[in-house]
Formats: structure tokens, C-alpha cells, sequence
């Protein structure tokens, strides 16, 4: 038994398999995110298509944003994202796409970049975030074009 515990982990961490994932743990100071995820800023391009992208960020499926009003489908249930920069600093907003429960209580936007703590998660998703920190980054690049 000890032998296939140990072989089953061997393998696990040779080809990549879904494991158990050590809990994220973001440095949050003064209700910030101060520090990049990645160590580097991110791409807005990249950002914007992660925000598009249904399988990803569907942040358009909660929030409006005009600028891309050729889109379909924008939501009404969370806030009008025009002017977002303005309104919030990159390390704010880096904590509010990566953990928003931080700093809006009672909001039922997700955790984008969160991988323990939370509820009703399908099985195969257990252990992972939403985002990679990465596409965090990308869209907090992104969310900075919104003034």
C-alpha cells in the first residue's frame, strides 16, 4: 500500500495530474494586492480576451462595459465597469479580480484566483482557481484601459 501511495504521487507530479493543490495565498496589505502575481505586469490584449472568453473571466455576463458594446449579451447585475481605473488602483483591482469577497462581503462575483475556502465546487475543479495568475494580471492590464 505504502508503494502505490508513493508511486501514485510520483506520477502525479511527473505528468501534471490534478492533485491536491496547496492553498493560494495572496499577500493582501491594506486591502490591496500591492504586488504582481506573476512578478510582471500583464497584457491588456490578453486581458480582454480572458474578459470575453465564456469559459473564463464571462465577466460581460455581470458587468457592462461600453467600449465593447459590439459585444452581446452584457449583464446588469454588477456594476458598470466604464471608468474602472478611475475609480480603483492596479493593486486593488488586482485583489478584487483575484479574491473580491476581500474587500465586497456580500458580492457573488467569484474568486477568481482562489483555490480553497470554497463552496459548491464540481469535483474536477477541486484544488484549482479560475484564473492562472497570469490571467489575472492580464486583466487587471485590461480593466486599467477602462478610464
Amino acid at each position: 500500500m505504502r508503494r502505490s501511495l508513493a508511486a501514485a504521487f510520483a506520477l502525479c507530479l511527473s505528468v501534471g495530474a490534478v492533485c491536491a493543490q496547496e492553498p493560494i495565498k495572496l499577500d493582501v496589505i491594506d486591502e490591496t494586492l500591492p504586488k504582481s502575481l506573476t512578478g510582471a505586469s500583464g497584457n491588456a490584449d490578453a486581458g480582454k480576451k480572458v474578459f470575453l472568453t465564456r469559459t473564463l473571466g464571462n465577466c460581460l455576463a455581470c458587468h457592462q462595459v461600453t467600449s465593447l458594446k459590439s459585444e452581446e449579451f452584457h449583464g446588469e447585475f454588477g456594476p458598470s465597469l466604464d471608468g474602472v481605473a478611475g475609480r480603483y488602483t492596479e493593486a486593488q483591482l488586482r485583489l478584487i479580480v483575484a479574491d473580491p469577497k476581500r474587500i465586497f462581503t456580500d458580492t457573488v462575483m467569484p474568486a477568481f484566483f482562489k483555490n480553497d475556502g470554497l463552496s459548491r465546487v464540481r469535483p474536477e475543479f477541486a484544488g484549482k482557481s479560475i484564473l492562472t495568475a497570469a490571467q489575472v494580471e492580464d486583466v487587471v492590464a485590461f480593466l486599467k484601459t477602462l478610464n
